[in-house]
């Protein structure tokens, strides 16, 4: 099976993709997992269930920002590889609180490439040759596109908001890294993901939870602004592939060409809840409503994903379609995790405002 003997570092393995990723290591290939977290506010260990009973699974509480923690975890665990999705990733959080977003994304990929380095130089030349620093991005770093064309690796970077900007910061590095200290290490920039165990303060759970409950749904600006959507199970696939077979020094960006409107998305939800889970107080349609938008909201996304697909074989195996269709039922079905979620004090109020006079819910 794929990594056989090799233990990987997955960074952030609390988190939406970061859970992912571990679910599918632990359940499609040999991979030794271990988990490094802070565990925030996005953090969700039952994102991985069964994993505590698995033993190639290990769980580290520890700040990407502290390097004595991580050089520690370096020298017990031998890592193989490192998987770094540990960030902070919520784009009107960074308009309110931006520090945060300065302090994680860069600050913390600073140290953790410092500490990979330091790890790299102590191996063998075998194994320096095996070892791997994958780190994950967002479209986002590439700014708005027009009604036409696609974003493609060798796109400049033109990030609009602190969150993106901040992870325009967290690539540079990593590709200094790799130029100036010869640290084997690779990007890649994703599309918009969805999926199970996604934090309800994104938009699609948001507005699955919400229509759930037959609460308003309010959509950003004209509702007009488009992503291209990925199911998250399929971009965990991508980024194990990249992970053993790309070039080292290489972006590969990843896609699933789902280009879709806010409001598409959110008509999408209602109308598979009014399949699943039909209401008595009608069509859940009637819940849509506009409000102000975000600052310095992107029009459109678009991945060209070609370049994945070309060298890697790589295919994204759901549309929009049947992806939404397993992401709502598994709300539906899944309603403990979701609770548990608005339990410890998640309230689904609107933030990056910036006059805060709103608390509608996020995007």
């Amino acid at each position: 099976m794929q990594f056989e003997g090799s233990t990987i570092f997955v960074t952030g393995g609390a988190g939406f993709i970061g859970s992912a990723v571990a679910r599918h290591l632990l359940k499609d290939t040999s991979a030794r997992v271990v988990n490094i977290d802070k565990l925030t506010y996005a953090a969700n260990l039952e994102s991985i269930p069964g994993a505590d009973s698995n033993p190639r699974y290990a769980f580290e509480k520890q700040c990407i920002c502290e390097g004595p923690g991580l050089r520690r975890l370096f020298e017990i665990y031998q890592p193989d590889a490192v998987m770094n999705l540990a960030a902070e990733s919520h784009v009107d959080r960074s308009i309110d609180g931006p520090s945060t977003f300065i302090q994680t994304n860069i600050v913390g990929t600073f140290i953790l490439l410092q500490e990979a380095l330091h790890h790299w130089r102590t191996l063998s030349q075998e194994k320096r040759k095996r070892f791997r620093f994958l780190h994950i991005s967002t479209d986002e770093v590439f700014g708005s596109l027009g009604d036409n064309g696609l974003f493609t690796e060798a796109t400049a970077y033109a990030p609009n908001s602190p969150y993106s900007a901040s992870k325009a910061s967290s690539d540079h590095l990593v590709r200094a890294w790799r130029e100036t200290y010869e640290l084997p290490t690779m990007i890649t920039n994703c599309s918009n993901n969805y999926g199970p165990y996604h934090f309800p303060e994104k938009l699609i759970p948001h507005m699955i939870i919400r229509g759930l409950a037959n609460e308003p749904l309010p959509i950003y600006g004209d509702g007009r602004n488009i992503r291209d959507w990925l199911y998250v199970e399929d971009h965990a696939k991508a980024l194990t592939l990249v992970l053993e077979h790309g070039r080292v020094g290489e972006t590969y960006n990843v896609g699933a060409c789902n280009e879709r409107t806010n409001l598409e998305v959110v008509e999408t939800i209602c109308r598979l809840l009014d399949d699943l889970s039909p209401s008595t107080k009608g069509a859940r349609r009637h819940l849509i409503s506009f409000v102000t938008d975000r600052p310095g909201h992107d029009r459109r996304y678009a991945i060209d994903s070609s370049k994945i697909e070309r060298e890697l074989g790589w295919h994204a195996r759901e549309n929009f379609e049947s992806g939404m269709m397993k992401t709502v039922r598994w709300y539906i079905e899944q309603e403990a995790w979701w609770r548990a979620v608005l339990a410890r004090g998640y309230a689904g109020q609107r933030v990056g405002l910036l006059e805060h006079s709103s608390t509608v819910g996020p995007h």
